[in-house]
């Protein structure tokens, strides 16, 4: 079987509320629309995927999020076009979080042009433009 993409990423959050101040417009900005919105979920769907962010439990408060820690270390977004890095940090650095480097080339593969930020929570979020297919080639080639 072969999967068609990420369905959705869920993630928990300390205050719903005071992260859909980034989430809403960042989602909103990559033309997805809110589904859900219930001030303990916060939901979006488009560009073939959705992204929740839902309430920490009560029993966890104080908790933070740690990128070497067991589960997700951050998750990528993949744009379209180069220019849409720069008008996403254009984005992003407005929207008070925190900006782990600004648009930069890398050698992950060939042409790779990224942002890396993260949430009020610390959650990574990087945003790369690969031109083609980048590695997914190396699947159509097998």
């Amino acid at each position: 079987m072969e999967v068609n993409g990420i369905a959705h990423i869920q993630l928990t959050v300390t205050n719903v509320n005071e992260s859909k101040k980034f989430y809403e417009p960042f989602l909103h900005f990559l033309e997805m629309m809110t589904l859900i919105d219930t001030g303990e979920y916060f939901y979006c769907i488009g560009s073939r995927t959705g992204i929740a962010i839902s309430q920490l439990d009560p029993a966890l408060e104080g908790d933070r999020f740690a990128q070497r820690r067991l589960g997700l270390h951050h998750f990528c977004l993949r744009a379209r076009q180069r220019e849409d890095i720069d008008a996403i940090y254009d984005l992003v650095k407005d929207l008070n979080v925190t900006i782990v480097h600004p648009p930069q080339d890398d050698d992950y593969a060939p042409g790779y042009y990224s942002v890396l930020f993260e949430d009020r929570d610390g959650i990574r979020i990087e945003v790369n433009h690969v031109p083609g297919k980048g590695h997914l080639a190396k699947r159509d080639a097998a």
